[in-house]
């Protein structure tokens, strides 16, 4: 009783501090992935778009001019009141010219008054019309789509809507495309329409377009038809209704590769390079389609699946109804598949299909419904295709990337109070979203979950949603009021931070385990958590299933000796941060015994996070775990466990660089013997590091171009007098990966004679592959002369000043600004060189001239960072500059 009484105290001193330091939760180690410039929030309501109008059918006859890229179009519409009479119609049309807009009669068009300002045209119909009439306007327009474009959010990172890529064909490594991105009001920069999340409308599209091009719409193409000057024209018809943000179009150079599933056509438009890798990219998605259909119970509900893949794209991929878009990042030969196969791209977008597409959120406020949705669509995919195991480390990303967010901004899941739609993007909607739903499938059961997944699918197919809706669909199956549920985690912010200990009374034969909640409870909620609390003892393992309901929970069981271990959220479903105070036996017990991934990050997080005694033999044995992302974590670790086994460190690691069956583990191991070669406390003979080149160099033929890169990189790093000449022969490389180890090298060990290089590479580069390497080539400057970094920073500029997106062109400016701080550098230590000379030698003279060039390079570039800061409008940009 005395121990149980005591955590029970330190559990209420911690409660009543206000403050507590970082360091008394446990340290999680997370990359970025979202924006971290949001717009100031506002407190304002955003409500759902009125409906005044039910736009039932949009047809679209396009063609476009290349030269000034505009879009040519008119469209058919047509449309009804949605209840109240209405006489003037507003529809959204960004950056348009109007030629004609007429009422389309039995005997013929009437034109109709119309104002268009404000990114809308407003027209005056006559006369009122009331919801049983049906209207069908024409609309004779021209879309200018590069007068519009914005901020974006982090998922989306521009708002043209439509975009030409290479239009003047001047860029002869990169081909012309045409393409969109609707989400989340952006098709209305190329058509007129009422551009909402709960519109919806069946659509024809005709596009003309010059006859070399292969064009993708929604829905079927019904027929091609040659015109006779060059072009042709598709059309392209989907029957049964989605949102207009899902519209889309894309035109370009592809080869078409077809597969089938249940006889419904599912293709895969390539660049025609990668014709012999689509199946290899997109192959699994039949399976996907398949599973996916009879997991919720719903079959595919579109005409047809088509991926295609385009450049420069504003996002990492699209779900337009019936036709995804992804970047061009997705095209990969069978190399490069070995290290990403960006499958979770692939079943993210698949699964929108259902979750988004044929049901819609009704507003921005509500988009977890979408992309919690499609994130944990990733899971499933893994789960059914790969294994639990597979798929919780994804999931275990998933919460990594949600609390590496939740640290500077916490919000209500469903939020009406965003200061921009975009803000809706971000790892609240996505991340913490799927890890919320994974907890509701896991209280409720398989069977119920699903079960309730299809009925709210088969209410609502072809129409828009709020939360309630999905709360309802789930309350139907269940027959429980789940308000508890959706209360705690969509309608409101934050999530627990938990603290557990444990007691184990010998004369009673009770292990209690006791739980505070250390979250602020005047701003985040007090949470309700149903979790399983395994017991294990004597070989055997018994569970008990468990309601946290208060601030400080406790909870006792009879057990018939000291438990070995008390698995606390044995399921390990909960979204928290929690500070677990286990024993290092209890740890090590839990890795090895506990039969979950979860369990056995956790006992590594445990010894690898901090300053702890690493126990060698069990990151040792961590080494040859099942799942390949703890085999890196334990190679990582090795650096630790080094001195105390050095000769089974570097025969483990040796092993698994050459042998293990997953490339990033082979990369990662081929590092960390790289990195023992020149860091270890102990330093290498020769003979090991010459045993260890002999690695490298075999490394250097693995078929994974991560692995070789790693490989390149680790020979220049341990003999740098062969550097330069062992990463000429793979100068042609256009593998990034190969690509970066080259630009590496040469930054850390190249002369003037590399420039060419850099210089070349990077002029046929585009898009992340020339922001990467133009960061080495920056790198590569600080350690040139002066005339070598002024020939360099004509590209730094160009890229800064030019480059589409701003995240990129910010990278640019932070290119410059390192040369900046170069020459700062190279100020301060010429001044002290200066000060030690005598002022009368002839030594003194040449370091004052060269004092005064350093002087002139340094202001010229602070000219120039101040040149392109004046010229940058996007405040992002601005806001992080060092030099603004």
């Amino acid at each position: 009783m005395k121990r149980i009484l005591f955590f029970t105290a330190l559990l209420s001193f911690l409660l009543a501090c206000k403050a507590r330091k970082e360091s008394s939760l446990p340290k999680i180690y997370l990359q970025d992935t979202v924006d971290i410039f949001s717009s100031n929030w506002k407190s304002q309501y955003r409500p759902s778009r009125q409906r005044k109008f039910d736009l039932l059918h949009t047809k679209l006859d396009i063609r476009f001019d290349w030269q000034i890229q505009q879009v040519i179009g008119k469209a058919y519409l047509t449309l009804k009141p949605y209840f109240y009479p209405e006489d003037t119609l507003v529809l959204d049309a960004k950056s348009f010219e109007f030629r004609e807009i007429s009422h389309i009669t039995g005997t013929g068009n009437e034109p109709l008054k119309y104002e268009y300002k404000n990114n809308g045209v407003y027209i005056a119909l006559g006369k009122d019309y009331n919801r049983t009439d049906t209207i069908r306007l024409y609309i004779d327009y021209i879309a200018i789509p590069s007068k519009q474009g914005g901020q974006g959010s982090w998922a989306i990172s521009d708002s043209k809507g439509l975009y030409f890529i290479n239009a003047d064909g001047s860029e002869k490594d990169k081909p012309k495309q045409i393409w969109t991105q609707g989400e989340t009001e952006n098709s209305s920069c190329w058509f007129p329409t009422i551009d909402a999340p709960n519109e919806r409308m069946t659509q024809e599209i005709y596009l003309t377009v010059d006859t070399g091009f292969v064009t993708l719409s929604n829905g079927l193409l019904v027929y091609s038809k040659d015109n006779g000057d060059g072009t042709r024209t598709d059309y392209w018809k989907q029957s049964v209704p989605h949102a207009p943000y899902l519209a889309m179009i894309a035109i370009g150079n592809y080869s078409i590769v077809k597969d089938n599933w249940r006889g419904m056509e599912v293709s895969y438009y390539v660049e025609p390079e990668y014709e012999n890798y689509a199946r290899k990219i997109f192959g699994n998605t039949p399976e996907m389609i398949e599973y996916f259909s009879n997991r919720i119970g719903i079959p595919f509900p579109w005409e047809k699946y088509a991926q295609v893949t385009v450049r420069e794209f504003v996002s990492g991929a699209m779900e337009n109804s019936s036709a995804t878009v992804h970047g061009e990042f997705v095209q990969r030969n069978d190399r490069e598949l070995l290290d990403e196969t960006y499958e979770d791209y692939i079943s993210h977008e698949l699964f929108h299909q259902w979750f988004g597409d044929l049901v819609t959120c009704e507003s921005w406020a509500n988009l977890p419904l979408n992309e919690s949705f499609a994130t944990y669509g990733e899971y499933l995919w893994r789960e059914y295709k790969y294994g639990r195991d597979d798929a919780d480390q994804h999931l275990d990303e998933d919460l990594a990337n949600y609390l590496r967010e939740a640290r500077r901004k916490k919000v209500d899941m469903i939020r009406y109070d965003y200061s921009d739609k975009e803000d809706m993007f971000d790892s609240h909607s996505y991340s913490k979203g799927g890890r919320i739903l994974h907890m509701l499938r896991n209280y409720l059961g398989d069977e119920a979950f699903f079960s309730a997944l299809k009925l709210y699918l088969e209410t609502h197919k072809f129409s828009s949603v709020e939360i309630h809706d999905l709360r309802l669909a789930f309350e139907k199956i269940t027959g429980e009021d789940l308000n508890w549920f959706f209360n705690q985690w969509f309608l409101a912010k934050g999530h627990p931070e938990l603290a557990i200990s444990y007691a184990y009374d010998d004369s009673m034969k009770t292990v209690s385990v006791i739980i505070g909640q250390l979250q602020d409870t005047k701003k985040f909620p007090a949470y309700r958590l149903p979790i399983d609390i395994d017991i294990y003892a004597g070989g055997k393992t018994e569970r008990h299933k468990v309601v946290i309901e208060d601030v400080i929970s406790s909870f006792s069981f009879k057990v018939v000796r000291k438990p070995d271990l008390v698995n606390f959220d044995a399921e390990k479903i909960l979204l928290c941060v929690k500070l677990d105070l286990k024993t290092d036996d209890q740890w090590i017990f839990q890795y090895y015994n506990a039969p979950l991934y979860a369990d056995r990050s956790e006992a590594l997080d445990h010894f690898s996070n901090g300053e702890r005694n690493i126990p060698a033999d069990l990151f040792i044995d961590a080494l040859n775990d099942k799942n390949h992302d703890l085999r890196i974590r334990a190679i990582e670790s090795m650096n630790k466990i080094y001195p105390e086994k050095k000769n089974t460190v570097v025969a483990k690691l040796t092993d698994l660089a050459l042998h293990d069956e997953n490339a990033n583990v082979r990369a990662t191991a081929v590092q960390a013997l790289s990195d023992l070669s020149v860091t270890a406390e102990e330093p290498m003979t020769d003979d090991e590091k010459s045993n260890l080149e002999k690695v490298f160099k075999t490394a250097l033929n693995d078929r994974s171009y991560s692995v070789t890169g790693e490989a390149l990189a680790s020979v220049a790093r341990l003999n740098p007098s062969i550097a330069v000449n062992i990463t000429k022969p793979f100068e042609d490389e256009t593998n990034e990966n190969i690509l970066l180890a080259v630009a590496r090298i040469y930054s850390n060990y190249g002369t003037v004679e590399q420039a060419e290089f850099f210089r070349n590479k990077i002029a046929t580069l585009s898009d992340h592959k020339k922001t990467y390497l133009l960061q080495e080539y920056a790198a590569y400057l600080l350690n040139q002369d002066d005339e070598t970094i002024n020939k360099g920073l004509p590209l730094l500029e160009e890229f800064a000043r030019n480059e589409k997106i701003w995240w990129r062109r910010m990278k640019g400016i932070e290119m410059i600004e390192d040369v900046y701080d170069e020459y700062e550098r190279r100020e301060t230590e010429m001044t002290g060189k200066l000060g030690k000379s005598g002022k009368s030698s002839p030594e003194h003279e040449n370091l004052k001239k060269h004092l005064e060039a350093i002087k002139q390079q340094k202001d010229h570039v602070r000219s120039l960072l101040t040149s392109i800061m004046n010229d940058e409008k996007d405040p992002r940009v601005k806001m992080i500059s060092r030099n603004n």
